[in-house]
């Protein structure tokens, strides 16, 4: 594996099935959930309205689900291994909310390389990351796959 320049990310040729990633973690805050609101324009009752919210099978408010995804985003970014020689973020397959995120929930992202598949005319090939997203209890919120164009060296 080539030296990790954080700015850069890896390479095409540094991506291997069976590499393991794990990313640091990051609470999901109220002020998150409002914010995502607005930008979203999403402003379910199950987001926002805590009365509401707790006469749901939950019984509290939940982030929106797409907030988690975005922030699962941002966390696979953190760890430095996606960085600018991503050509693309190409596709997100099969993806599953499997628990609600809470406000307070403070969530982290494993990914594994499950193949990586060249493609000369483009400069670089596909890198398809089986993906799971965990809370603090180490319990799967949600997972999938994400396929990223990445270049080559």
């Amino acid at each position: 594996m080539s030296e990790l320049n954080l700015n850069h990310g890896l390479y095409f040729e540094d991506f291997a099935p069976g590499q393991r990633m794990t990313s640091v973690g990051r609470t999901i805050s109220e002020h998150d959930v409002i914010a995502f609101a607005g930008l979203s324009g999403d402003f379910n009752q199950i987001h926002t309205d805590a009365e509401f919210a707790r006469a749901t099978p939950f019984g509290q408010r939940i982030a929106h689900g797409l907030l988690g995804l975005a922030v699962a985003s941002g966390l696979a970014v953190q760890t430095g291994i996606l960085g600018a020689n991503v050509i693309a973020f190409r596709e997100i397959g099969e993806w599953k909310f499997v628990k609600p995120v809470f406000f307070g929930d403070t969530i982290h992202v494993v990914m594994e390389v499950a193949e990586a598949k060249a493609f000369p005319r483009l400069g670089g090939g596909a890198v398809t990351l089986t993906v799971t997203v965990h809370n603090q209890k180490d319990e799967i919120v949600m997972k999938g796959n994400w396929t990223v164009l990445v270049k080559n060296k």
